[in-house]
């Protein structure tokens, strides 16, 4: 989107939700109660947790801290809510928000449509986890079963993910991407199917906010050829 800002954290977002509202072949029969992934997706409708995020460049500094709550509803719609610095990240089933306070700046694209290298068109498919990722299973390390992810498609954007379960809830999350980045994320106070307002999954561009990309009708907003918004679609 040139011109646009392109959030560091979406890939870590996309691939993650691309876990989260996938199906897996074992789940789908019988989860195997040894294979971590399974297990976490068996069953699974929503989820909350806190989060630790930070990035970490390919000589060991850390480049980036932040913090906030994942809520996840299955399948194609999960909000990122970024305490520090604020951001917010919302995918609503058809399009995928982002908003940043500090550009005053929202940025929307519909889910079936690609961000860069990464088809967000997956975010809504029931295609299992392991048709788009090698899986190896990596045992056990700091108290936690570790797997790790590797995409079979070239141009993700990134080399692989790992994923470190504590019985069935992930609670560890590195993703390596194409420069050399790690991010590093902790996730806690997971919560397995809570009930979750569905206004979470909700996103209107406040008003005087820069809105680049095409949202389509929004609640509270004239449609396509009504009164003229307060928002500056580009």
């Amino acid at each position: 989107m040139p011109g646009t800002k392109r959030p560091a954290v979406w890939p870590v977002v996309l691939m993650l939700g691309m876990v989260l509202t996938a199906g897996y072949a074992a789940a789908a029969a019988r989860p195997d109660p040894a294979h971590p992934l399974a297990a976490f997706l068996d069953g699974l409708q929503t989820l909350r947790a806190d989060f630790a995020q930070s990035v970490v460049d390919d000589r060991g500094q850390v480049v980036q801290k932040s913090r906030g709550t994942l809520y996840l509803e299955r399948p194609g719609r999960f909000r990122w809510d970024y305490q520090e610095p604020p951001e917010l990240i919302v995918a609503d089933g058809k399009r995928l928000w982002f908003y940043d306070s500090g550009l005053e700046q929202v940025t929307v694209r519909p889910l079936e449509q690609g961000l860069g290298d990464l088809p967000v068109a997956l975010l809504t498919s029931t295609r299992s986890v392991e048709t788009r990722f090698h899986i190896r299973d990596l045992g056990i390390g700091d108290g936690l079963h570790w797997l790790r992810l590797i995409p079979r498609t070239k141009g993700s954007g990134f080399d692989w993910m790992r994923l470190g379960f504590r019985g069935d809830l992930l609670v560890r999350m590195q993703l390596r991407d194409s420069l050399g980045q790690t991010t590093r994320i902790a996730f806690t106070q997971v919560q397995r199917n809570p009930k979750l307002d569905p206004k979470l999954f909700q996103f209107t561009p406040p008003p005087g906010v820069d809105v680049i990309g095409n949202p389509g009708p929004v609640p509270g907003r004239p449609a396509s050829g009504g009164a003229p918004s307060s928002t500056n679609p580009r």
